[in-house]
């Protein structure tokens, strides 16, 4: 299938102090390598939590999900490339013209800084909604056709888009939960196994690693599921 050939988990970092972002860098970086930054600790801290994951040598994935007039998103994605973030996401919902703008804006200020330019990633439907396959094929060819790096979706999506879709394309599945762990919010959940035979590229986990009594344990439990995926 087409994608990245090492497929990664994203530690999601939904707490809500730097405190606790860096805690959990401290104790679970390398064996995760990029962490997600959302709304939360991002109104909280901004550009500040960025640095601080930068100086101890994570990767960001940056979880703003923009979607706002094409100027503003142009601006906003702006930014993330100045922050040297790995990742950034959009809603495809903002339209074509929104996301040709991000896609320009990016790509025009990576070169002027000679940088790589943030893989732009494309919300379809949150995984905390249900929806039909045909609504989240659809989004994601809207999206990779204006020039999107990849889309977010379950994994139950991820097989049906691969199977749809043919060129090469990046795909984020939120909704990692182990194989005894409940749903929470969400209503369409995979393990590991699971969305990495579907064809995942990058896995988000949050609360099954934050919650966890050991956390650095629930995460090198997860990675012998990632490793083993695909014997």
């Amino acid at each position: 299938m087409p994608g990245l050939s090492d497929p990664q988990i994203i530690l999601a970092l939904d707490v809500d102090t730097l405190q606790e972002a860096e805690g959990f860098v401290d104790k679970l970086y390398p064996k995760i390598k990029i962490f997600k930054v959302g709304s939360r600790l991002f109104t909280a801290y901004g550009p500040q939590i960025v640095e601080r994951l930068h100086k101890k040598c994570a990767e960001v994935f940056l979880d703003l999900k923009y979607f706002d007039i094409p100027n503003t998103v142009a601006g906003a994605v702006a930014a993330a490339v100045r922050l040297k973030v790995k990742m950034l996401t959009l809603h495809i919902l903002g339209g074509q013209e929104m996301l040709k703008a991000a896609v320009e804006s990016a790509t025009r200020q990576a070169e002027i800084l000679k940088n790589p330019r943030p893989l732009l990633i494309g919300v379809t439907v949150l995984t905390s909604q249900k929806t039909k396959p045909e609504e989240v094929l659809a989004l994601a060819k809207q999206g990779l056709a204006c020039g999107l790096d990849g889309v977010v979706c379950s994994a139950k999506e991820a097989l049906f888009l691969r199977r749809k879709i043919k060129n090469n394309f990046i795909i984020v599945t939120p909704g990692i939960r182990p194989d005894n762990s409940g749903k929470d919010d969400q209503q369409r959940t995979a393990t590991v196994s699971q969305a990495i035979k579907a064809g995942s590229d990058f896995l988000v986990i949050g609360r099954p690693i934050l919650k966890a009594p050991d956390p650095l344990l629930q995460t090198e439990e997860l990675l012998g599921d990632l490793y083993g995926a695909g014997n």
